[in-house]
């Protein structure tokens, strides 16, 4: 047995991690589903068209207790891993505080939403873990990556942050059409530009605008994808679908999820981002119960629960 430093012992796990990409079969990870008999036949007819709940803004409120509960029950493993978003978050703000991407710096920030649910795919493997009662170290959050469906959750994060991209494209574009192509002469000339200009209040208004575009677009495909494909093995198809269906049954509880979610992303974001190492793994956890409550999974023997139900904890 050799005694490594935490750093050589860090590398040594994440070496593991990737080295296991994609190793597990689908019967090993998800035992239940592929038990011969009845337990099968639930899945198969689970998997054709997923159940959709209607749930109501107490749910939410549950959701969120469950994921506060997971953040105390693993806080030291949580916070060590989440510690990287506020390091990235600074680091985007330093590579964007030069003048010529000080246009940028808000998109940027606002941009992370973007791709929360790709980072927060970790947290739910531990959440999942800890349904099923077994123990959960922060290495856990790296099971993913053993997952059948990790190919799946790869391609759905790239086309997140491929909307990242078009969204930082897009918010250039809007602050050459109305400030001019020029870059800030100062850190102060360009917050006073932006709302003592007619260019500026209408970069605002047009930004936000398509911002809110992009930032809908990529909330109603992932909301749900990603706890999906985590916990079946089913095709991404279906699980964007069946995001789009919990969205469009659950329009007001859904938009409140989403502003939720951009509340404490702001919040966490001041200062320094430092807030995010709470904020970030709390709706990680927090999401994976949401889906529990959106998309019921049937116990063997037991009929699924009709489309438009009440969720467990309210229902509208």
């Amino acid at each position: 047995m050799v005694i490594k430093t935490p750093p050589a012992w860090i590398e040594d796990q994440l070496g593991n991690a990737v080295s296991a990409i994609g190793s597990a079969r689908p019967e090993d990870y998800w035992p239940e589903d592929y038990r011969p008999g009845e337990s099968r036949r639930n899945h198969m007819a689970w998997a054709a068209t997923p159940t959709v709940r209607r749930i109501g803004i107490a749910d939410l409120r549950a959701a969120l207790a469950q994921g506060l509960a997971d953040f105390r029950a693993s806080r030291t493993d949580v916070i060590f891993i989440c510690v990287m978003y506020p390091l990235i978050g600074l680091l985007l703000a330093r590579a964007a505080s030069g003048y010529g991407l000080l246009p940028l710096l808000f998109p940027l920030a606002s941009g992370f939403a973007l791709v929360g649910p790709l980072a927060a795919v970790g947290l739910m493997e531990m959440s999942w873990r800890r349904e099923r009662g077994a123990a959960v170290a922060w290495t856990d959050a790296f099971d993913v990556l053993r997952a059948p469906s990790i190919g799946a959750i790869a391609v759905l994060g790239i086309v997140l942050i491929s909307l990242l991209i078009l969204w930082l494209v897009a918010a250039q574009a809007i602050y050459d059409h109305t400030m001019g192509p020029e870059k800030p002469v100062s850190a102060a000339a360009f917050v006073t530009d932006m709302f003592a200009t007619g260019g500026g209040r209408t970069m605002i208004v047009v930004g936000v605008a398509v911002g809110f575009v992009f930032a809908a677009v990529a909330f109603s495909i992932s909301v749900l994808s990603f706890p999906m494909l985590l916990d079946h093995y089913i095709g991404i198809d279906t699980a964007v679908r069946t995001s789009l269906r919990a969205v469009a049954a659950n329009p007001v509880t859904m938009a409140a999820w989403g502003l939720i979610v951009a509340a404490l992303l702001v919040l966490g974001s001041i200062p320094f981002f430092v807030g995010l190492v709470v904020v970030l793994p709390v709706l990680g956890h927090a999401t994976w119960h949401l889906y529990r409550l959106l998309v019921p999974r049937p116990a063997a023997g037991q009929a699924e629960t009709a489309p438009g139900q009440p969720g467990t904890a309210a229902g509208t």
